[in-house]
């Protein structure tokens, strides 16, 4: 079956830019900001339009990035005077007001990645300079902390959480002092190095059942390729298409994979990716945009296949945007007479 993509520009009326970073059924959460904002970003809640959008950010925050949502909550960070000016992580219900701050006692700043049910993840810092973070996991509150930072490493960060496991990225002796992705089961001595051997480098950007993604470099190689694994270092499989130089996966459903490729056969631009587990697989999103467009990203895979990312104009400006999968119009023509011999039988 033939798929093609309705897409759809969420950049609100009045802002300069977004970004979409996820989606959790008919909603989608990002940031945009404009003059209006003091060009400082704001959390923001769609609904799969423009004009649906809701602003989290909440009062006596400056600024705010929303990056994660599962069913009726979202997670990001924010600053303001609420925080000292320093970076919080943040867990909202739907509404600014709703904000619970995430970040725990002890430490001064600290950012929320993404969300799986009652858990999050993302990243704090006891010295607020963020080359300190340790990956965290919450449970709905500040107090509820898990430190996930292993033993050997200085620096790691969490950004991705399906059901029980977590991903992200780590640096430290442990790893000859290069980024190595990392997979968690809830614990800091649970971790997994997914950093593939001979790779110089690898991070782990999203997570979704049995399936983990991201983007590694191989001895040799002049650019990072997108990742796929499979729980282990050595069930990598290479995501980088035939003609792109360089690329990154950002997300997986569970079967389908997200993120973007660049090289010849993009014309040498940054083009939003989907693929289906192997690298001849992969389809260029960017053809279901309009042509003002140059570059674009994929940054979320939902289960029913809609994408959110983003894209920039031709003037330089970043569009969040929503892929959503319409079958063909043969297929639906199919589905439509299967639909008729099903009532033809119950009748």
């Amino acid at each position: 079956m033939v798929i093609i993509y309705k897409a759809t520009d969420l950049n609100p009326s009045g802002f300069t830019e977004s970004f979409a970073n996820s989606i959790s059924g008919t909603q989608q959460v990002g940031c945009g900001w404009s003059s209006a904002t003091g060009a400082l970003a704001r959390a923001l809640l769609w609904s799969g339009s423009a004009a649906s959008y809701v602003d989290l950010t909440p009062s006596g925050f400056e600024g705010s990035i929303a990056d994660g949502i599962s069913g009726t909550q979202q997670v990001g960070i924010g600053a303001g005077s609420a925080t000292g000016g320093n970076d919080h992580a943040l867990l909202w219900n739907g509404s600014a007001a709703s904000y619970v701050d995430l970040n725990p006692s002890g430490f001064v700043s600290s950012g929320a990645s993404d969300i799986s049910g009652t858990q999050q993840v993302g990243w704090g810092s006891a010295t607020g300079v963020f080359d300190n973070a340790h990956a965290l996991l919450w449970n709905g509150s500040a107090d509820s902390f898990v430190d996930l930072n292993p033993i050997g490493f200085y620096w790691s960060v969490a950004v991705g959480i399906s059901g029980a496991q977590q991903v992200g990225y780590g640096i430290g002796s442990a790893t000859g002092g290069n980024y190595h992705a990392l997979l968690w089961n809830g614990s800091a001595d649970s971790f997994v190095d997914l950093t593939p051997s001979g790779f110089d480098w690898s991070f782990a950007q999203g997570i979704n059942g049995t399936q983990q993604v991201g983007s590694g470099r191989a001895p040799g190689a002049g650019f990072d390729h997108a990742l796929l694994w499979s729980g282990s270092a050595a069930s990598y499989v290479d995501l980088n298409p035939s003609g792109c130089y360089a690329s990154s996966a950002n997300s997986t459903n569970g079967t389908q994979q997200v993120g973007y490729g660049w090289g010849p056969v993009t014309g040498d631009c940054d083009h939003a990716l989907l693929w289906n587990g192997s690298a001849d697989s992969f389809v260029d999103l960017h053809q279901f945009l309009s042509s003002d467009f140059i570059h674009s990203e994929a940054r979320f895979i939902a289960g029913n296949g809609n994408i959110v990312g983003c894209a920039r104009d031709s003037s330089g400006y970043t569009h969040a945007i929503l892929w959503e999968p319409i079958p063909e119009p043969a297929t639906l023509l199919l589905l439509g007479l299967g639909a008729v011999m099903l009532r033809r039988k119950r009748s």
